[in-house]
C-alpha cells in the first residue's frame, strides 16, 4: 500500500512532521508514505499537517505506543 516508510520513533515534535513533509516532497502525487512515530503529539500534528497541506490521511492507528500513519500525497 505504501512505498516509503519514515521511522520517527523516539523523535519528538516537530521532527515527525518535518520528516513527513520532507518524505512527501520526494514522492509523486498519488503515492503514499508510512510514518511511524512514538510522540503522542504526532496524533494531533500529523492530521493537522495533512489538512493544511492537502494530503490524505489514509489510515492512523496506535498499537502499543507506536503510531502508524499512511499519508497519500
Amino acid at each position: 500500500m505504501s512505498g516509503l516508510t519514515v521511522d520517527t520513533r523516539g523523535l519528538n515534535c516537530p521532527l515527525p512532521v518535518i520528516k513527513a513533509e520532507k518524505a512527501l516532497a520526494n514522492v509523486t502525487k498519488g503515492q503514499s508514505i508510512c510514518l511511524l512515530a512514538t510522540d503522542p503529539l504526532a496524533e494531533i500534528d500529523i492530521p493537522n499537517m495533512c489538512n493544511k497541506q492537502g494530503f490524505e490521511l489514509v489510515s492512523h492507528e496506535n498499537e502499543n505506543g507506536v503510531i502508524r500513519f499512511v499519508i497519500q500525497k
